[in-house]
């Protein structure tokens, strides 16, 4: 894989677990708030290799009990399940974060027990993903990973950020239709900075109502609905 960043520690991305953060490099997805732009395309530089993360892990296993893979998007690299495979057999949870998009690979890590917790970010309703992400016809490839998620016994999560103009109350009603039956998803605030497109940075967030509002909405749909940097 190519590997753009290691977080040496973190308390929050894998819930209950000490875990490093490692920062997988190329996205299928132009998000143009997408807060990490450095990570979308590859200039041909690589930061760590696995053998350095893995060496890393093996160092701090007195201190780290997981390792989360994020992006980027992780599984559009082929080699990710060796990658995880390596990890797991050093004794490490391991937690993915993924868009959705490469269900194969998805099934693949959870029918061989690979992974220990997964996130998948539903953007928006699936009419505008195309106008969010530069990729069409994702519907198919986004329910099938939902369905897995669904039906699989690996603790899991939902995640949306909530962009005004990207996510309003009647896309959060269909995309509580996407994942209705789903134990838990999280609202995350859109905080406005660094983003992959400039039009993003100036764009005022929601208020703590209005994200009080959409955890009503779909609380009639998912089992437990978290707000999340508000």
């Amino acid at each position: 894989m190519i590997i753009a960043g290691l977080q040496n520690l973190s308390l929050v991305d894998f819930p209950g677990y000490l875990a490093s953060t490692v920062f997988v490099q190329g996205c299928n997805f132009h998000c143009g708030y997408c807060q990490n732009p450095e990570l979308i395309t590859f200039d041909g530089h690589f930061d760590f290799s696995e053998k350095d993360v893995l060496d890393y892990i093996t160092r701090r296993k007195n201190i780290i009990e997981a390792v989360v893979i994020t992006g980027g998007e992780p599984a559009i690299h082929k080699d990710l399940p060796d990658f995880v495979r390596r990890v797991k057999a050093l004794g490490f949870k391991v937690k993915l974060d993924t868009n959705g998009s490469r269900p194969g690979q998805l099934e693949y890590l959870l029918r061989d027990r690979l992974l220990d917790y997964v996130a998948i970010d539903i953007k928006t309703s699936f009419s505008k993903y195309s106008l969010l992400t530069g990729q069409d016809d994702i519907e198919e490839a986004l329910s099938e990973s939902i369905r897995l998620l669904i039906l699989s016994t690996v603790p899991y999560e939902f995640r949306t950020t909530c962009a005004p103009g990207i996510v309003d109350e009647e896309d959060i009603r269909l995309m509580g239709k996407m994942i209705k039956g789903a134990k838990k998803c999280c609202l995350q605030q859109f905080r406005p900075g660094v983003t992959y497109d400039k039009n993003f940075r100036d764009i005022r967030p929601y208020s703590k109502n209005d994200l009080r509002r959409f955890q009503g909405i779909l609380e009639d749909f998912v089992e437990t609905v978290e707000l999340r940097g508000i």
